[in-house]
């Protein structure tokens, strides 16, 4: 079938736009303020102009065919512009009742979301935060349908529909229980060790040297640098046993107290854990990389009064992190364990 464009019904995208974000006609109706009938005709209609299904009711939803997923980005952001064009963004974060929906990891949730629920209670009470675990969904896509407002976590590969903003970076360390004591960490005591680390998304298919690829974008998936680890004992007759993986940082500390288990974390939730738990931190006896940890949203959302006050004020979270990014590069790398009551006579 031809079609004029000059005679398209604009309503009709959209429709398509809130069904494609809702994945649900009622809850569609619900967000543009028309009843389910007049969501399922105007869908009736689209397809009859398009000559696509586009959307196939299944017992999870209105999931959405090829044709909808590649149409979805360029309406959605034809549908903002238009938006923009006729009222102009105006966003005063304190009156504002807005709700924004991160993604970010278990890590970054205790080192980072204190500073940025501190900063909205006196700049913006009334606004709502809603965080996403990064580890168990298709992070890529979420961004695309316009479902996550912002992501935080590392990135090894960022294609050009995603912005970005580096925020601060980290190494590794070692932690332990306090009843523990090894003093300077040598390669030899730490060979004998038993040593738990983080791997957010486990044995996926989809985890190449470390990182989750995803339509995409690459993401930090093992939250230790592998890499250095095997380097270093690479030839050796003994090494550290990887005797547990978890897929969060959570249950590290019950984990860790009172047994002959420790951990490789980043360095950043190793002071944060120590100053709370009956831990000690301890240098590791070899060199680790800087893992630099970015904000990233999609670019079709830039110039947007409230999501560019969203990303200042992430930026603002995280400053105390990217101030302390040097504390670790001493003149003697391998310091002595700190402690609890070290930690917490330092901060």
């Amino acid at each position: 079938m031809t079609m004029s464009f000059g005679r398209f019904d604009l309503n009709l995208l959209r429709v398509f736009n809130a069904v494609m974000e809702e994945r649900s006609v009622l809850r569609a109706s619900q967000r543009i303020c028309v009843s389910p009938t007049a969501v399922s005709h105007a869908l009736a209609r689209l397809r009859e102009l398009l000559g696509d299904e586009l959307f196939i009711r299944t017992s999870t939803g209105m999931q959405p065919t090829a044709r909808s997923l590649a149409m979805a980005p360029l309406i959605r952001e034809a549908w903002k512009s238009l938006e923009a064009a006729i009222d102009p963004p105006r966003f005063e974060p304190y009156k504002s009742n807005k709700r924004f929906t991160i993604a970010v990891s278990d890590f970054v949730t205790m080192v980072m979301v204190p500073d940025l629920l501190a900063q909205l209670r006196r700049d913006a009470p009334l606004v709502d935060l809603v965080i996403r675990p990064d580890s168990w969904i298709d992070l890529a896509e979420q961004m695309d349908l316009g479902q996550i407002d912002a992501a935080v976590g590392v990135f090894s590969e960022v294609p050009a529909r995603f912005g970005s903003s580096s925020l601060f970076a980290y190494d590794d360390v070692l932690i332990a229980s306090s009843s523990r004591r090894f003093g300077k960490l040598s390669l030899e005591t730490f060979s004998h060790l038993s040593i738990a680390v983080v791997s957010l998304h486990g044995q996926h298919e989809g985890v190449v040297n470390g990182f989750v690829a995803e339509r995409g974008l690459m993401r930090r998936s093992e939250m230790f640098d592998r890499a250095a680890f095997e380097r270093t004992f690479t030839g050796s007759k003994r090494s550290p046993r990887v005797a547990l993986s978890l897929p969060h940082f959570l249950a590290l500390p019950s984990l860790l107290e009172g047994t002959d288990l420790t951990a490789i974390v980043p360095r950043p939730l190793a002071k944060l854990l120590v100053r709370s738990h009956p831990l000690s931190l301890y240098e590791l006896p070899y060199q680790t990389g800087l893992e630099k940890v970015s904000i990233l949203w999609p670019a079709w959302n830039a110039g947007k009064a409230p999501q560019d006050w969203l990303r200042a004020i992430l930026i603002r979270a995280a400053e105390p992190l990217s101030a302390n990014l040097f504390d670790f590069v001493r003149p003697a790398r391998y310091a002595s364990p700190t402690s609890q009551q070290e930690v917490a006579a330092s901060a």
